[in-house]
């Protein structure tokens, strides 16, 4: 099987920034991070009434982005029509990943179990996002990887700099950041991000 690409960033990154119904000033900060070099990948959540047009926007202004939350055919259809690189969702669909995976797109379903987790993987998921790891926790990720460890892992849920080290060093590839980094004032960003990337630059602890 030939499974799509993820953005070599996302690796690179080890962060997935989490956009869910963010402000502008938030996505700004954001911006002004990545136009200076900082590999942020963007998850615009498809609960955000404005998620396509925000999508399309970031796409054309050169950053790496994707759609979350995504739930059904037609929003792997609309989000990839305006210009989404990947896909998440917080639960697997089949119907989803199918789609998505016949389209050509990367594919990041959600799951908690390892059957859940192996069976996203065998419909062709690029990766599995390992959700709430808030949670299952490190202790439950960390027995996940023994078994399956030949699938990239991306928990996401309750991630900041206490637990995204320990994820990393435990085998998650990336890791999903949401409210933690963005859910502050949005002048603030830069220097929760400095303390992320400082916590899993080094590949964890």
């Amino acid at each position: 099987m030939t499974r799509p690409a993820l953005p070599a960033l996302v690796a690179d990154a080890r962060i997935m920034v989490v956009a869910r119904r963010l402000g502008a000033d938030a996505y700004a900060a954001l911006e002004s991070l990545a136009a200076a070099g900082e590999p942020v990948v963007f998850e615009v959540t498809l609960d955000d009434p404005a998620a396509v047009e925000i999508i399309a926007r970031l796409r054309e202004a050169g950053h790496v982005v994707g759609a979350g939350t995504v739930l059904s055919v037609q929003q792997v259809d609309a989000a990839l029509a305006a210009g989404a690189r990947f896909l998440v969702s917080p639960y697997l669909d089949e119907d989803v990943v199918r789609h998505a995976v016949a389209k050509g797109a990367a594919m990041v379903p959600g799951a908690m179990t390892p059957s859940e987790i192996a069976r996203a993987w065998s419909l062709g998921a690029s990766a599995v996002k390992v959700f709430p790891a808030s949670v299952t926790g490190v202790a439950l990720f960390r027995e996940l990887r023994g078994p399956l460890g030949h699938i990239p892992l991306m928990p996401t849920g309750g991630i900041g700099p206490d637990n995204a080290g320990e994820f990393i060093a435990h085998g998650a590839f990336a890791v999903g950041v949401g409210s933690w980094l963005t859910g502050g004032a949005p002048d603030g960003i830069a220097t929760r991000w400095a303390q992320l990337r400082t916590v899993v630059g080094d590949g964890g602890l």
